[in-house]
């Protein structure tokens, strides 16, 4: 089940180590452009090998259009269709997984699902590779929606206890996601930021991992997007935001922190400027019934640890049925954080437009 969307179908393909992956986007109106070189931009955001705190396999994730988009960089209506062609794989780093699963991976669930022949190098079908697909369709919408008047940023909100300032969930503004997006490393606090590089690369330096969060918010949405029940706002963003690898829970608002509040606490109250409707607070997220209120739309995400790491660790022969330890070998990365921010903007995006679409 590796298809998304209601209005549009995003359908995502290919394995960490084949020749190549790929996606197709059904659904986008004819007559939106694309502009490739801010695509190539947000593509390089999340490919690996780019900066000292990733992975060091390198690729230059670069789309190639087989349909859908003209030669001057128009959708036709058609089925999109592009691929990206992997160069630095090193497929012998996983020769032994076949007998040993790795601790906290989908090998062992894999195995028992498909069978032996499962292809598992650099996490085959299971593997963050597979959000780089995700972000040429996510790039597509990101200009889509941009074009309205919505746009999307995302930012570091925490590396293992180390916490970043948060977005202003009522006046945050495109001036901050500018300023935001001036800084290499994905913090709003520089400060924070550098506290942060320091804890990745200790973990690196100490053979292990560390995880984090990602607080992701969305300013220009009209009232009313979304549905109730099954087709809310929340459900359609969690639904894709669960299919990037590594993530473990999502809120909007305050989220869980809510739950501590009374509701005299937690409710926002409305004010009116004469022309426009909004709230003093914004502790929904901009969020109401499974609904837009036109208020900054606020949700962050929690990734655990990379489970690819080089301490030795505890797991099983399947084929001797024996208790061993192991060590996992290969290129990985010591925080998957920092490369996943455009992956969430890139996942808002896609459900973002798949709500439009109700219109």
């Amino acid at each position: 089940m590796n298809t998304y969307g209601i209005n549009l179908k995003l359908k995502i393909y290919g394995g960490s180590h084949d020749e190549r992956i790929g996606m197709t986007l059904d659904g986008i109106p004819t007559g939106e452009k694309v502009d490739m070189t801010a695509l190539a931009a947000f593509m390089a955001r999340r490919a690996p090998g780019n900066d000292p705190y990733s992975t060091k396999r390198k690729e230059p994730d670069t789309p190639v259009f087989l349909s859908g988009i003209d030669e001057n960089g128009v959708t036709t209506g058609e089925r999109i269709e592009a691929v990206i062609y992997n160069t630095n794989q090193h497929s012998g780093d996983y020769s032994s997984l076949a007998d040993t699963p790795r601790p906290s991976h989908a090998d062992y669930a894999a195995r028992m699902k498909y069978g032996d022949k499962v292809d598992l190098r650099g996490g085959g079908h299971f593997s963050g590779r597979l959000t780089a697909p995700m972000c040429i369709a996510g790039g597509i919408c990101l200009q889509m929606l941009e074009r309205r008047g919505i746009s999307i940023a995302a930012h570091i909100s925490s590396v293992g206890n180390l916490a970043d300032e948060t977005f202003d969930k009522v006046t945050v503004s495109k001036s901050d996601f500018d300023v935001l997006r001036s800084h290499s490393f994905p913090t709003i606090s520089e400060e924070a930021g550098a506290k942060m590089r320091e804890a990745i690369e200790k973990a690196r330096l100490d053979c292990d991992s560390v995880g984090g969060t990602v607080e992701c918010a969305v300013i220009g949405l009209p009232v009313g997007w979304g549905e109730h029940m099954f087709c809310g706002v929340e459900g359609r963003i969690s639904s894709i935001v669960f299919g990037i690898p590594a993530v473990k829970g999502v809120e909007f608002g305050l989220g869980f922190g809510s739950s501590a509040l009374l509701g005299s606490q937690n409710n926002d109250p409305f004010e009116t400027d004469g022309e426009r409707i909004y709230t003093k607070t914004n502790n929904c997220g901009g969020i109401l019934g499974g609904m837009t209120n036109g208020m900054p739309l606020i949700f962050r995400a929690a990734i655990k640890p990379t489970p690819s790491i080089g301490k030795e660790q505890d797991s099983v022969s399947l084929s001797r049925m024996e208790n061993v330890k192991m060590t996992v070998s290969g290129r990985h990365d010591p925080c998957i954080v920092p490369r996943a921010v455009p992956v969430f903007e890139a996942a808002a995006a896609i459900a973002l437009v798949d709500m439009m679409l109700d219109k």
